[in-house]
């Protein structure tokens, strides 16, 4: 059932516009204001599928209620209502983030046809953010400890942006989580997000699968194939391990960063990627540098913001929350009944040497989910999470 308010302070006109759309549809839920102000008071205080606005009202016009209500209720589409004189007002609405506007006397069809769309559209804003959410929690960062508060911090202010982001940090850290939230946190949320391990790949593959190739590059080669960065195109590529690269692709990921251009194996001829690159690695990469194993001018293009994230034993203090976290996710994908942690459970596992990090610590919860009573003690922890 859609919620539709509309706000026109011509009662013949507000009444017109009531009876086209209970006749069109008996489903819709419609609302009436008779002024700007109550409009907008009814704006901030209910949940609305779609506002018809009037322009022309007293005591506040209806482009300072789409100015206001797109700061409270960004996601509401508004249809403005404009006389003869308010074209010019009408098609600047838009600009500010109006979806359509009509003209005065409403035209029956153009009227319908544009509430629906209007409607769709609103259904649809609805139905990704509830994707995003969904997506959103399988790459939770748990913790409220400085370390992983200053993170979160440093992602609301760079995600936005094009910064390239460098990520550090020891295996099991959560260095992918931090490259999920930059991209789901940023303006290519809605465009792919492609994952490439570059310790995964065979150093002679890595350039194919980065770049794709053509038909005939080499033996294996049967057909053309699109590559890691055409597929991430107005989205984000995340170059996981990046410090296992060769130093040929290396070159390749330079040239796509500085030109925005690559050329797939076997073939010179460019292909344009707009694409945000988000790396990490493992590695001391000034060490590698060092060592020639790194290109020094592929580190500063990747660089431009770094993010260490800390080892689990310097954020202890997130232990508890990380078990709550996990026991919570894996009582519910094996299907078991729900398991609780003693305090004297939390505070041994709050005290051992993670050197695995999370990853290792995800794995030790799951163990004693399994293999401990329905209150996992200090005894099952003893048990069946030795080190």
């Amino acid at each position: 059932m859609s919620k539709i308010l509309v706000v026109e302070d011509e009662a013949a006109i507000r009444r017109v516009l009531v009876k086209i759309l209970s006749e069109e549809n008996n489903a819709y839920q419609l609302e009436e204001a008779e002024d700007g102000v109550k409009g907008l008071e009814a704006i901030k205080n209910n949940d609305y599928d779609l506002v018809l606005c009037d322009i022309k009202m007293p005591k506040m016009d209806g482009v300072e209620v789409l100015e206001a209500a797109k700061k409270v209720k960004p996601e509401i589409p508004f249809i403005m209502i404009s006389g003869h004189g308010d074209l010019e007002t009408a098609v600047n609405t838009m600009r500010i983030g109006a979806f359509d506007y009509i003209s005065k006397p409403p035209d029956l069809n153009r009227l319908l046809t544009t509430v629906r769309n209007a409607l769709d559209r609103k259904e649809l804003v609805v139905e990704n953010k509830i994707l995003k959410k969904k997506v959103g929690k399988n790459y939770e960062m748990i913790g409220d400890s400085d370390e992983i508060s200053a993170i979160k911090d440093m992602i609301e202010k760079v995600a936005p942006t094009e910064a390239r982001v460098l990520i550090t940090g020891s295996n099991g850290t959560g260095k992918e989580l931090v490259a999920h939230w930059v991209h789901q946190k940023s303006q290519r949320s809605a465009a792919p997000f492609i994952e490439v391990n570059c310790a995964a790949i065979p150093s002679e593959l890595i350039e194919s699968e980065l770049f794709g190739h053509v038909k005939g590059a080499f033996t294996s080669a049967v057909r053309d194939r699109a590559g890691k960065f055409e597929a991430a195109n107005k989205g984000t590529i995340f170059l996981d391990e990046i410090g296992d690269m060769s130093l040929s692709a290396q070159a390749k990921v330079l040239r796509a960063l500085q030109e925005n251009k690559i050329s797939r194996v076997g073939t010179d001829k460019d292909i344009k990627v707009d694409v945000r690159v988000v790396a990490a690695t493992n590695k001391d990469l000034k060490k590698e540098i060092e060592e020639n194993r790194f290109r020094e001018d592929l580190y500063h293009r990747l660089a431009v913001i770094l993010i260490k994230v800390p080892a689990l034993n310097d954020r202890r203090d997130d232990i508890p929350l990380l078990i709550n976290h996990f026991t919570k996710k894996i009582t519910a994908e094996q299907g078991v009944g729900a398991k609780t942690f003693s305090d004297k459970a939390i505070k041994l596992l709050k005290g051992y040497d993670w050197t695995g990090n999370i990853r290792e610590l995800r794995n030790v919860v799951e163990r004693l989910i399994i293999l401990g009573g329905k209150e996992v003690t200090e005894e099952d922890v003893k048990l069946f999470a030795s080190k």
